[in-house]
């Protein structure tokens, strides 16, 4: 492989560190951002980095901005990017206690907000699920449908949480509202 030409955006395998991605070039080492140890700075020349996915094959250094853009598309094909999803402003500050119905039990209180961004990922990540099951090449395409009532039925069943959505927008919709008129 290469090093010198590798640029922002390349996947690529370390021995020692796992999975990562070129975040940045400098003159003689690579900024990688590694799944499961951060960001790192590995000399170009390291013997223990393979190449997966080549992207943007350059001999040139990056700019900031360009690293600003190729760190976004990177997060965005490792699916790590969520939308920035406001909370109802009723709920802002708010928390949500448990009451067990034994009174010699303490109830359990948790922050709105902390539930809330649970809610989110876990849309988030049905929704890279979805898209994973859509791109799938051994599934057929009858394999597919049936995946995804199971997932549209996720959705109706997270329905009941839409009244903490600030926008209408970004509530959950199941099998009723995905239907056309």
């Amino acid at each position: 492989m290469e090093q010198t030409v590798l640029g922002i955006g390349t996947r690529l395998q370390h021995t020692q560190f796992g999975p990562g991605v070129i975040v940045g070039v400098k003159y003689a080492t690579y900024i990688i951002s590694f799944i499961h140890h951060g960001i790192k700075e590995i000399d170009k020349t390291d013997q223990q980095l393979d190449e997966i996915i080549a992207e943007n094959v350059s001999a040139e250094i990056e700019t900031v901005s360009d690293t600003e853009k190729s760190l976004l598309k990177i997060l965005r094909l490792w699916g790590g990017i969520t939308e920035n999803v406001p909370l109802g402003d009723r709920w802002i500050g708010g928390a949500m206690v448990l009451q067990p119905s034994d009174p010699s039990l303490k109830p359990k209180e948790v922050p709105i907000d902390v539930f809330f961004h649970k809610i989110v990922m876990l849309r988030d990540r049905i929704r890279v699920l979805e898209q994973q099951i859509n791109a799938h090449k051994k599934l057929t395409d009858e394999d597919k449908v049936n995946l995804q009532q199971y997932i549209t039925r996720i959705y109706g069943s997270l329905t009941t949480f839409n009244v903490l959505f600030k926008n209408k927008e970004q509530w959950f919709i199941g099998e009723k509202g995905s239907k056309e008129d």
